[in-house]
């Protein structure tokens, strides 16, 4: 079945360009695109959607404001923050509020399809110049939560990629082991940290200092 997709953003020529993306992928379903976040309770009941792609910057209701109040009716619907901002505060805030992703739109025409196939599978997109700037804020030395959880290294080498948006055939590929063992570790890394998915995981190993 088709990924269907709801995009809100304010900028008409960045909308229509963001349309034409999603539409060329065979396997995606654009289902509406809005140029504000104001009824997005209402949006997300009326058209269903499987992933939002949200803007940050909106008048009346910006990108996180919208995040937190989708988080209030759904905490497991895909949102992936999409923004010319990679400033500290912006990433920050969107992770913050429960966004599933953050992508630049500078790099969407080469990243948006993948993330949106990543986030439906539970990974985490972010522009590879976002990744290394969260890890670059995280200070180096473990933290006491960090102890508490208890990670092995390799649980912590996977959680690091999880945090880069790594698929899990990505990480795979760059550990040299089997998609299955993958799958094991991340089931250790959930049990560990009392999560249920590879976003919760992103945002409690940012928030915690996890990985570094």
């Amino acid at each position: 079945m088709n990924a269907k997709v709801l995009i809100y953003d304010d900028n008409e020529m960045l909308r229509t360009s963001i349309e034409l993306l999603v539409d060329a992928e065979p396997d995606m379903d654009l289902v509406a695109a809005l140029p504000n976040a104001e009824t997005v309770e209402k949006d997300i009941e009326l058209w269903r959607p499987d992933v939002i792609l949200m803007d940050i910057d909106m008048p009346e209701v910006n990108g996180v404001q919208a995040v937190e109040r989708i988080r209030l009716i759904n905490e497991d619907l895909p949102v992936i923050m999409l923004t010319v901002f990679d400033d500290n505060e912006n990433i920050f805030n969107a992770i913050y509020s429960g966004a599933s992703g953050y992508i630049l739109k500078r790099h969407l025409s080469e990243e948006i399809a993948d993330a949106i196939r990543m986030v439906q599978k539970g990974g985490a997109p972010m522009t590879g110049s976002v990744a290394r700037k969260v890890l670059k804020m995280l200070p180096k030395a473990k933290s006491e939560e960090q102890e508490q959880f208890n990670l092995t290294e390799r649980e912590t080498r996977i959680l690091e990629l999880l945090v880069n948006g790594f698929s899990y055939k990505m990480i795979a590929a760059e550990i040299f082991i089997s998609i299955d063992t993958v799958r094991f570790h991340i089931k250790k890394i959930y049990e560990k940290l009392h999560v249920h998915s590879a976003t919760e995981a992103v945002s409690k190993a940012i928030k915690n200092r996890l990985v570094g």
